[in-house]
């Protein structure tokens, strides 16, 4: 067959050529990163189920990552391909480690014939490189690849996301699959914000009832860790590992000494009375002694908890009022920079040094500082004093969910065209300044008790990812225009066997029906997402309390609820119930349509309520909070109801 083919091709370009018809140079294919070089030939190279992952070295890691490259291979296409170890032939996917000082410690090179070759100078790079060849053979139906020449290399060393667990517990299961979303999309850093509190104008103005969480599990502090969600030592190390294994680094954070609520809950001795008490007393003996304590639970030993090569240590936002505490934060952030290296790691920082300006020596040395506003740390000077740089400039890449400040989704076109790392607020250095490593974004949970669930944090962190991907891998001027690149990206998946977004065959139109629902019953799909419509006809029973319609493992959506008996649903620790009961031997056709804004119940066509954002106030009408009620529809298994449901219908909109 293969021979045929070969004797049709040449035969094609002869006629070509007799014919003064050129054959079609391949344009640049698209990619998340945008690749740094493509040089197009003509054809095409489809692998077949005879194709191979050939190891062309004798490299344990190679070996590894050629198995993770056909696990992922065979979740998404059905087919695992041999690996071998030796010399490749046609059809083959070769993977070797070749010397090249131009695509430095992340770059690679493919080369696509009748066979794909692709090289890097260290395996990180072999491993970014099976990410492009996954997004390029996703995009068509037999999983084809353009023949040509890819070179690519990122423009920065740290390309990252920071994630708020404190203010909101974010379940691990999602971690992970942030963890293989990130590493598809060639990010490297994941920052895990472990400790924050909520604000107390939300909590009657009183720190004792306000909200705060430290999130990993202390047996040096009992009863210090959350109880409405939390991480194991042993679930956090076995993340950091997973994420080794795709070449992610996760720098844990402690926040101290403000965003302390938690442990002056814990430890009301060490809370400041003078400055509040989500601000730890820095006068005291005994909150050097605790800190010292809960940071050497994590980094002492062996095996320690936090396995990285970075801790970060917070130093934000504390009081700056009087020159004698501005001082001791200066004293307390030495320490702990100091204390972190103290066991091998190297030591993270918020920018806060302009504001809290003073005689105290701060270490600079091989010390990250994370410059998020330029007035609490101005960049230039700070690199004056030796600090190299995370650019996360709050004005341009913080989003705080429905707060009404700073972003609630980020202005993704405007960071296309305009933004990198080299932008820290309102200054601008020369790209790839050696004293910036790169940049991140962060989602802040700042609103305590406001609904979002983790599905809306991952609608608005998931374009932003995919925009900031290019901004900090390519680099200044990638070659697509904005509104091309916000087209295709959706093209691509959000990594292999990952579907937070609730996407059902991509298209509009029915996505998925079934003539009669068998309590118990499952589906094919687990949920669908934004914009959708899921209708079915009812022959109502008394249910009792509690009843459901579907569920899965993010949500659940009620035919009586477990309060009152209304339909309603609940995800993330929230119930949210409609105005109406279904009556036993009511007939009736019921729609729920749902967006990234509201929930809408429809009876027989009509619609009866919208659960849309609510303004919730507090203090008198001083201050309030937008209170979101979405749902990602739950379809994974059909609950132990007593009604009919029938001609169920699930569109994508």
């Amino acid at each position: 067959m293969q021979t045929i083919r070969r004797v049709l091709f040449t035969l094609i370009t002869i006629l070509c050529i007799s014919s003064g018809i050129k054959a079609e140079i391949n344009p640049q294919p698209f990619i998340i990163p945008e690749i740094k070089e493509w040089k197009g030939a003509t054809g095409n190279f489809t692998p077949t189920e005879k194709s191979r992952i050939v190891c062309a070295d004798k490299n344990p890691e190679l070996m590894r990552i050629a198995n993770m490259f056909a696990e992922d291979y065979k979740i998404m296409f059905g087919i695992k391909p041999e690996i071998i170890q030796g010399k490749g032939a046609s059809g083959d996917f070769i993977l070797s480690i070749h010397a090249d000082k131009k695509l430095g410690k992340e770059g690679y090179a493919i080369k696509i014939t009748d066979r794909i070759q692709l090289s890097a100078p260290e395996n990180m790079g072999v491993y970014w490189g099976t990410r492009t060849l996954l997004q390029i053979a996703e995009q068509t139906d037999n999983h084809s690849f353009p023949k040509g020449k890819i070179r690519d290399f990122p423009d920065y060393a740290i390309r990252g996301f920071m994630i708020d667990c404190g203010r909101k517990f974010i379940p691990l299961t999602f971690l992970q699959d942030y963890v293989k979303i990130m590493a598809y999309y060639k990010m490297n850093t994941l920052q895990i914000h472990l400790n924050d509190n909520g604000f107390k104008q939300y909590f009657e103005h009183d720190w004792n009832k306000t909200y705060a969480a430290f999130r990993l599990e202390s047996d040096t502090y009992p009863g210090l860790t959350a109880r409405d969600g939390f991480y194991t030592k042993r679930e956090f190390i076995d993340l950091q590992k997973q994420a080794e294994n795709c070449f992610v680094e996760i720098i844990p954070e402690i926040d101290a000494p403000a965003h302390t609520l938690a442990f002056t809950h814990y430890k009301p001795e060490i809370g400041s009375k003078e400055y509040g008490m989500d601000h730890l007393d820095l006068f005291k003996p005994e909150t050097y002694e605790f800190m010292d304590g809960l940071f050497k639970e994590y980094l002492e030993g062996k095996d320690p908890v936090f396995r990285g090569k970075r801790v970060h240590i917070g130093t934000d936002e504390y009081s700056n009022k009087n020159k004698d505490v501005v001082e001791k934060f200066r004293e307390f952030t030495d320490h702990y920079i100091r204390y972190v290296e103290s066991y091998g790691k190297q030591a993270c920082v918020w920018g806060a040094l302009t504001h809290a300006q003073g005689d105290t020596p701060v270490k600079s040395e091989n010390v990250i500082m994370s410059a998020w506003y330029n007035g609490y740390a101005d960049p230039v000077e700070m690199i004056k004093q030796g600090y190299k740089l995370i650019s996360i400039p709050d004005g341009l890449v913080y989003m705080v969910p429905a707060a009404g400040y700073y972003h609630d989704y980020l202005n993704t076109k405007s960071l296309y065209q305009s933004w990198t790392p080299a932008h820290i607020g309102n200054v601008e250095f020369n790209e790839k300044d050696p004293a910036i490593l790169g940049g991140m974004f962060a989602i802040w949970n700042d609103h305590v008790g406001n609904g979002i669930s983790t599905k809306d944090i991952h609608h608005r962190v998931y374009p932003a990812l995919q925009t900031l991907a290019v901004k900090m891998w390519t680099g200044k001027n990638p070659t697509l225009p904005y509104e091309d690149f916000d087209n295709q990206r959706n093209l691509i998946s959000e990594a292999p066997g990952v579907n937070q977004l609730g996407r059902i065959l991509r298209q509009a139109g029915i996505v998925y029906e079934q003539a009669s629902v068998t309590p118990g019953s499952r589906t094919p799909y687990r949920e669908i997402g934004y914009n959708y419509l899921v209708s079915f006809d009812i022959t109502g029973a008394n249910e009792t309390q509690g009843t459901e319609l579907f569920r899965s493992p993010n949500a659940v959506f009620y035919l009586s609820d477990p309060i009152k008996g209304m339909l309603g649903f609940a995800r993330d620790g929230y119930l949210n119930t409609f105005n109406y009961r279904i009556l036993p031997g009511e007939h009736t056709t019921i729609s729920i349509e749902g967006d990234n804004h509201s929930t809408r119940l429809y009876i027989k066509g009509k619609l009866v309520e919208e659960m849309n954002i609510q303004k919730r106030f507090f203090n008198g009408g001083k201050d309030s909070m937008s209170y979101v009620r979405t749902l990602v529809f739950p379809l994974e298994q059909a609950g132990n109801f007593k009604s009919k449901i029938t001609n169920l219908k699930v569109v994508s909109k």
